[in-house]
């Protein structure tokens, strides 16, 4: 498991450091995810959600509600679970993930668990692409 750093002032580093000097935003993405597919990108944002079980996830949003989640291998990064509200930012390879109607109920169905939540396999309709950061590193500040 990679060891978070405690920087000034409520700040926590977790992973590796950053390689890009800027962020890109949230909307940029997901307005044009095929231009960054399979790129290292950075964003910035609040972190609305974080995986409750494993800590190897956390979705992040931005100002004007865009949201985009930041996965992490099982133990490589531990997301504090009690990061929510937090502002952070994050770098990985944003990458597509193409998932047939099995694979979103499966997904959906997990990520019910995760939240303590109900699922009913009849919501999912069809399959479906998500975008996400393959995360790398991120520093979470207490603003």
């Amino acid at each position: 498991m990679a060891a978070a750093t405690l920087l000034g002032a409520g700040e926590v580093k977790l992973g590796k450091p950053f390689s890009l000097k800027d962020p890109v935003s949230i909307a940029t993405l997901l307005a044009h995810p095929d231009d960054y597919a399979g790129k290292t990108v950075q964003v910035k944002g609040r972190i609305a959600e974080v995986c409750q079980m494993m800590g190897c996830w956390m979705d992040l949003v931005s100002n004007d509600g865009q949201k985009i989640r930041i996965k992490v291998n099982d133990g490589e990064i531990v997301f504090p679970k009690d990061a929510s509200g937090k502002a952070a930012v994050a770098e990985g390879r944003f990458t597509k993930i193409v998932l047939t109607r099995d694979q979103a109920i499966a997904q959906a169905e997990e990520q019910a668990k995760e939240a303590g939540r109900k699922f009913d396999p009849a919501s999912v309709k069809s399959g479906m692409t998500l975008y996400q950061i393959q995360g790398t590193g991120a520093v979470i500040t207490s603003e």
